[in-house]
């Protein structure tokens, strides 16, 4: 292999200056050195993380391979930002690949086609972790791509995919204030696990995403529990905080070693010293009298701040005309954002009276339209959630593909959430299509929340669907209060009741060092917005006992420990306050039932009448469900499940299966006993007769009827309708079959031949 020599010596220098200790080792592949680190962790599990072998005309690729997973994730930014740009374009592809596990797609075109929930909400996962780490003016379009290069049934790839991205963000030319690391946490018999497997998750109390920068900043958190105690949820957290540091001092020694100069990022257009005081002086009297009114809401005090907007735009414009009237208009809102946050430190109190730790104004009602298997409406100040039980057999569970199966664990789904919010929640117009990427989080969200409350042997598939009627801030939260209310509603035993809430967090830092903050403050109960102004939203769901869900959004670049278990404690207290008004309406799970509820029971049949309950090519079960609702599902050999949309069906359908086996008086037959038998079928195998008129017909094999051995019945010269006789030997243990014999009577053989067993049998 021909190298370069300037490429050896490079090489040469790094492994000197690195040597043993670093954890940098490098592979040669052509004419580049591939640097690959290996993280260990407390437990003894390891995680590789390489770059350079694949595609190299990224502006940064790395791969994150734990056990047989490995993903690759390439991060491209483009030279300049698009004109006009007021935000970061970021854009995460995370795709689930059917071959990374050796399977082919299930779908007419058996190939990968839009993006899958689990895929969206992965992308979702990664963006959360990364975003808060840009600067502030890099407005240039970012472009992650996750690729599954390898899938196993042990390591999910979600966090390995958040792993590579801050690799690939590292390594590259693109500004970026990392590196982070991300583990899982699970949390079995006491005792907290690290990145666990999938079997281990499986018997965990606790699926926790821990991502973290360094100095043990907490910058994403995102999870579910089975009602985990808080003193178990902030093990779990500082754990995965301190592992964090493990791939953080790698990722740092891999950057020194083959890190790319970052770029410089493209100055923003600001304005004049003269023309931003003239926005803040004309602006902040104004501003401050409206975020000190508490006697606005959301519409009127969005009104009044675009008033003065408007107002402020136009005189300023006029004044300075060859100012872009963007640049104005962006200037207002950074003075805007910092007097409402101001306010905050200096009045103790928040924009709508409240102080810090008190919760909007909540009412409840149950059981609003009759019809409905359950529902609930919840109102907490201006957010309103209307909720909807139905109930189904487990024919309607949800199945899920192979790939989301292999990395969920999960063949089907008998729990749904789905969330809707429509334009109309917020007074605006818009397009009612498809839904979008928020709403399947949010909707994730809140079903993770309830799912632990729910029975494991429920008879049901239940669907609950929230629909956001009106929206100021922690709509999510909303959902699983009304959602937990509409399930008891509809009779679903639940374990205990569900509530949650959305902490914020206002700070004062400089120098990007939230490590050592000047103040903060934390708010209980946010208003929409406190979440656009403020710097966190910390949604946490649970019972009185635990949590069940929790999701931390940062817009700062992490927040120590110390504030994280801070705002647990507060969202504790919280959720204690809510779940005592909701109880005011609805304590526990209905009794009685409503007439509109499902039903469902379980039959025997024997094996002989499951021709006469199913029919020619199942007519019967059709005709069922045609007439009644009901669906018939074979359970076993001998069983049924009867789920019926209510009473009235069940007892309807109950009237055709008995009609269908009717029992007519079956003559009691005699181990032994010599009966005529009437032929009604020949076939190759033998004929099949019947011993009394209703009997389904049973076969008597061509080795039963001679005591030579014949190839086909017409041998015998045995015809259709013909009577001959035959002797019974009673009915088979396993299949419940006649057992008869016409030649042991042609002889003077006393017992029944070995062959015997597989010879007779009834269809």
């Amino acid at each position: 292999m021909l190298v370069f020599p300037q490429r050896c010596l490079k090489l040469l220098k790094l492994q000197l200056r690195y040597g043993t200790t670093s954890g940098v080792r490098y592979v040669q592949s052509g004419t580049s050195d591939c640097p690959s680190v290996e993280v260990k962790f407390s437990n003894g599990r390891n995680m590789t993380i390489s770059s350079g072998k694949f595609a190299r005309f990224a502006n940064g690729t790395a791969v994150c391979q734990m056990g047989d997973t490995a993903v690759m994730v390439t991060a491209v930014a483009k030279p300049k930002q698009a004109p006009g740009t007021s935000f970061m374009p970021l854009v995460v592809d995370y795709r689930l690949k059917s071959a990374a596990s050796g399977r082919i797609p299930m779908n007419f075109m058996r190939r990968e086609l839009g993006p899958s929930e689990k895929e969206i909400l992965s992308a979702r996962l990664i963006d959360r972790s990364l975003r808060p780490l840009f600067p502030a003016d890099f407005r240039t379009e970012t472009q992650l791509v996750c690729n599954m290069l390898s899938m196993d049934a042990v390591y999910s790839p979600d966090v390995l995919a958040i792993n590579a991205a801050s690799v690939a963000l590292s390594l590259s030319d693109i500004p970026w204030n990392g590196p982070i690391g991300a583990v899982r946490v699970g949390f079995c018999d006491g005792e907290v696990i690290i990145n666990p497997t999938r079997r281990e998750l499986h018997t965990s109390q606790l699926d926790l995403v821990v991502s973290a920068t360094k100095q043990n900043l907490v910058v994403m958190l995102e999870g579910k529990g089975n009602i985990v105690l808080m003193q178990d949820l902030l093990k779990a957290i500082k754990q995965g905080t301190r592992e964090a540091q493990l791939i953080i001092s790698d990722i740092e020694r891999l950057q020194k070693a083959y890190g790319r100069k970052k770029r410089a990022v493209e100055a923003v257009p600001v304005l004049d010293n003269e023309i931003s005081e003239a926005v803040k002086s004309m602006s902040e009297m104004r501003l401050r009298e409206i975020f000190q009114d508490a006697t606005h809401d959301k519409i009127s005090r969005d009104n009044a701040v675009n008033e003065v907007r408007t107002n402020v735009i136009d005189k300023v414009w006029s004044s300075y005309p060859d100012t872009e009237p963007a640049l104005i208009g962006e200037e207002f809102n950074k003075a805007c954002k910092s007097i409402f946050r101001n306010l905050i430190f200096e009045e103790n109190k928040r924009c709508d009276g409240r102080d810090y730790d008190s919760l909007r104004n909540i009412s409840c009602q149950v059981d609003l339209y009759k019809p409905l298997h359950g529902s609930a409406l919840f109102q907490r100040g201006q957010t309103q959630v209307f909720c909807t039980v139905a109930l189904d057999s487990h024919e309607s569970a949800m199945k899920l593909d192979a790939a989301a199966a292999l990395d969920s664990g999960l063949k089907a789904k008998n729990f749904m959430l789905h969330y809707e919010f429509p334009p109309y929640a917020t007074g605006e117009v818009g397009r009612i299509g498809p839904i979008g990427r928020r709403e399947l989080g949010h909707g994730s969200l809140a079903e993770r929340g309830l799912v632990p409350t729910l029975p494991h042997d429920y008879p049901f598939t239940v669907r609950l669907t929230a629909e956001v009627l009106e929206s100021n801030g922690s709509s999510s939260m909303a959902s699983v209060c009304g959602g937990s209310m509409a399930l008891m509603d509809a009779g679903v035993p639940v374990t205990a009741p569900a509530a949650g809430v959305a902490i914020g967090l206002v700070t004062k830092y400089e120098n990007n060092d939230t490590k050592h903050m000047a103040d903060y403050r934390i708010l209980t109960d946010i208003l929409g917005i406190e979440d656009y102004m403020g710097d966190m939203d910390m949604k946490v769901a649970g019972t009185r006992k635990g949590f069940t869900a929790i999701q931390a959004d940062l817009k700062i670049p992490g927040i120590p420990l110390k504030i994280v278990m801070e705002a647990l404690q507060k969202a504790t207290d919280a959720k204690g306050r809510i779940l005592d008004i909701m109880s005011e309406v609805i304590r526990e799970h209905r009794k009685y039932p409503k007439e509109c509820w499902p039903v469902t029971e379980r039959i025997t049949i024997e094996p002989h009448q499951r021709g006469q309950l199913i029919g020619p090519g199942g007519i019967n079960l059709k005709r069922i469900y045609l007439e009644t609702g009901a669906t018939l599902t074979p359970e076993d050999e001998t069983s049924y499940s009867i789920f019926a949309p209510s009473q009235a069906a069940m007892d309807e359908a109950r009237e055709h299966i008995d009609a269908l086996l009717v029992k007519e008086r079956i003559p009691d037959l005699e181990f032994g006993g010599i009966y005529a038998a009437k032929i009604t079928e020949i076939r190759d195998t033998g004929v099949m007769v019947i011993l009394y008129p209703s009997m389904p017909p049973a076969l008597l094999h061509n080795s039963q009827l001679d005591q030579r051995k014949i190839a086909h019945p017409s041998a015998l010269g045995l015809e259709v309708g013909q009577e001959i006789q035959v002797k019974y030997f009673g009915r088979d243990p396993v299949s419940g079959f006649m057992r008869l014999s016409r030649k042991v009577l042609q002889g003077a053989a006393s017992s029944i031949p070995r062959s015997h067993n597989k010879a007779t049998e009834e269809t």
